[in-house]
């Protein structure tokens, strides 16, 4: 057999991509796709992400920050103008409102002509992993699972080149989950989305074998690199396992694992960024080199994007590390390289016993489903999450740069303007103004059918993928479509995971005594509010120093995601709050950190101290610093003790101050409840 008959197809080329407008977008994916690139996956932005408009309230400050804004049909057509839908393989990263971005996207394939039997691509839909990590969930699990199952069902049926569900593991890691919970939570999730389209009765066993077959999974690859190849070898094997043991699969190929990648974005450093590429690189070969458990598509993070969004450039140098191994190396002209080795075989087999032992217990105690109402799996990830950071801290796990290695030459690579890719705020304002336009240019009368015909679904329990189409079709919006569900469904706030059953790592004891020496100075014990303002659903950082303050001593309010600047100023003056931590990691910190702070002001509680963690460049700590900030706290602070002693100073440098204006009068200790907030 010659070398040219026994090369293998090489995966699909990625990035995740979208910025600000479908139109900017869609400039980027066409010179990604001249570049080379032979996949698009498509970023959406927050409020498309949680199913609201532009101009909605919570959408304030979010608006093209972390993806693109897909508000109607427009939007969709803007987005792939001039790129053939049958002709390309689309990865949507979409859960809560999954069925409605289908929706829109075969509502513009149908425009092109393009035959929906032609289509390939995927939408995430996987809602679980939204309750546990990521934060975008929009309705209670139950409904969730519901949504999910009609695309399911329907993609299975109508769009059978479709992949119609990825069980996306990815997030898993990024929160904190060890490789066997990733293992274990993961297929814990497709257990339950399959047992849901299993007893749901509208599909028979030979259309449930297809279901089966066109699950697929998103995973994580993180630089522990035996580890990795040995996990998803394990993924292999578990899958085809469950799928033929429990669910009595009898096609091999519909019980093959298929998966995608975007390697570790959890592991890259603030510190030394250049180092990230070589840590890419490493993530990158742990899921191409094992033949047997290869990825059907990478995408790779950009070097920069723990400072900031990457430009093209910085994608391009992504992309360009695919294409060398896939095109420069004889990779793909070997069988599996690790078949027969011992050492594989043996971390293997103990990944596979480790999972089945935490999927069992996740079985008992209802499934996926039930472990996440009752917090528990949040709670196992923010407890692996602490013990990472902990490790860390410690210098048991080094991190080059950061912990070990810290001495170096200034990198070239962040000297200079134009680092990173920057959305304007006026993106925000011309959306708002083109949704007003759209909303007045419709016709109202078709869009008000289109959504009581949403409604009627919803409620009847006729699956939801029709008139979500039909909605697209008469120009609903994102919001109206969210809006309608809410209204079914209902809305949901999930387990925050910070509870006191929740175990941290034991704080030193030298922060112990700051902290009771803070007490002493206030006269009561200090009070720290955790605010995540917006949609940012990102809430790792913001659990860990919640969980931190409560050990340290400190009274610790923290209640969840997507909280407005209001409901953060209310709960200051609720409970008598000392300090402030706000926590925002979609870039959209200045509009909304503003916004707090001018409350705070309107109030007349801007005495409190407000500290702000996130991804925030060097530009923008200074504008936030000139707003009064007290502190900015970006990757590169990953020691938790020295942030709460930080903040115990800030506390005290306020305490101080107030004493300045007002030496004679002295300060009243805070109280609780001191103020209605307007």
């Amino acid at each position: 057999m010659t070398t040219e008959t026994r090369r293998d197809k090489p995966w699909l080329f990625r990035t995740y991509a979208g910025h600000s407008t479908a139109a900017e977008s869609n400039a980027l994916y066409r010179r990604n796709l001249a570049k080379g690139q032979t996949g698009l996956s498509i970023a959406f932005d927050l409020p498309t992400q949680t199913g609201y408009d532009p101009d909605h309230e919570l959408a304030r400050g979010e608006v093209g920050k972390v993806g693109v804004s897909i508000a109607h049909i427009g939007d969709m057509r803007a987005l792939f103008d001039g790129i053939p839908l049958a002709q390309m393989n689309t990865s949507m990263t979409i859960n809560a409102p999954a069925a409605w971005l289908l929706a829109l996207y075969l509502a513009v394939a149908e425009e092109q002509g393009a035959p929906v039997a032609a289509l390939q691509g995927t939408t995430q839909n996987d809602i679980i992993k939204e309750y546990l990590s990521r934060g975008t969930y929009v309705f209670p699990p139950a409904p969730s699972m519901r949504l999910t199952k009609d695309v399911i069902l329907f993609t299975t049926r109508e769009v059978p080149k479709w992949n119609p569900m990825n069980v996306c593991s990815y997030h898993l890691q990024e929160a904190g989950a060890t490789p066997v919970q990733e293992l274990a939570f993961a297929l814990a999730t497709a257990i339950a989305v399959l047992d849901t389209v299993k007893t749901s009765g509208e599909v028979d066993e030979a259309g449930f074998a297809e279901v089966v077959g066109r699950i697929s999974f998103f995973v994580n690859a993180g630089l522990r690199f035996v580890t990795e190849i040995a996990k998803m070898r394990a993924f292999t094997e578990l899958w085809d396992e469950i799928t033929r043991d429990r669910y009595g699969i009898a096609d091999p190929k519909k019980r093959m694992f298929r998966y995608g990648v975007q390697v570790n974005s959890l592991g890259l450093t603030e510190q030394q960024p250049e180092n990230n590429i070589h840590r890419i690189l490493i993530e990158m070969l742990a899921v191409t080199l094992s033949r047997k458990a290869r990825a059907r598509a990478v995408q790779l993070p950009a070097w920069n994007e723990a400072l900031g969004l990457p430009r093209p450039w910085d994608q391009q140098w992504s992309l360009r590390m695919q294409q060398i191994l896939a095109y420069e190396t004889d990779l793909l002209e070997y069988d599996d390289l690790f078949d027969g080795s011992r050492v594989m075989e043996e971390k293997v087999e103990r990944l596979k016993t480790e999972a089945r032992a935490e999927l069992a217990r996740v079985d008992a105690i209802g499934g996926a489903i039930a472990a996440v109402e009752t917090g528990l799996l949040k709670r196992a990830l923010v407890e692996s999450n602490a013990a990472r950071i902990a490790r860390v801290e410690a210098g048991e796990q080094v991190v080059v740069g950061v912990n070990r290695f810290t001495e170096g030459e200034p990198s070239p690579l962040v000297a200079g303007e134009g680092t990173f890719l920057a959305v304007p705020e006026t993106v925000e304002m011309e959306a708002v103004h083109k949704i007003r336009a759209w909303r007045a240019a419709r016709d109202q009368a078709a869009v008000d059918a289109a959504v009581a015909e949403l409604e009627a679904a919803a409620r009847e329990g006729r699956n939801i993928v029709p008139p979500s189409i039909a909605a697209a079709k008469a120009g609903v919006t994102t919001g109206e479509w969210g809006e309608a569900l809410r209204g079914i469904f209902g809305q949901y706030r999930a387990p925050t995971g910070v509870t006191v059953e929740t175990r941290s790592q034991p704080p030193a004891e030298d922060v112990r005594l700051v902290i009771a020496e803070l007490g002493e100075k206030l006269g009561e014990t200090p009070r720290l509010i955790v605010g995540k303002p917006g949609l940012d659903g990102h809430s790792n950082g913001a659990e860990q120093i919640a969980l931190r303050a409560r050990d340290v001593g400190m009274e610790v309010a923290y209640d969840g995601i997507r909280q407005t600047p209001a409901e953060i100023v209310a709960r200051a003056a609720e409970t008598g709050a000392h300090l402030i931590g706000l926590s925002i990691l979609s870039g959209s910190h200045v509009p909304l950190v503003r916004e707090v702070m001018a409350r705070l002001r309107l109030e007349n509680l801007d005495d409190i101290p407000v500290v702000v963690g996130g991804i925030i460049s060097g530009e923008d700590e200074l504008v936030l610093r000139n707003m009064g900030v007290a502190a900015v706290y970006t990757p590169k602070d990953y020691e938790l003790d020295r942030i709460m002693i930080d903040m115990a100073r800030v506390v005290e440098r306020s305490l101080a101050k107030r004493a300045e204006a007002r030496p004679a009068a002295g300060r009243p200790k805070r109280e609780r409840g001191r103020r209605a907030v307007r």
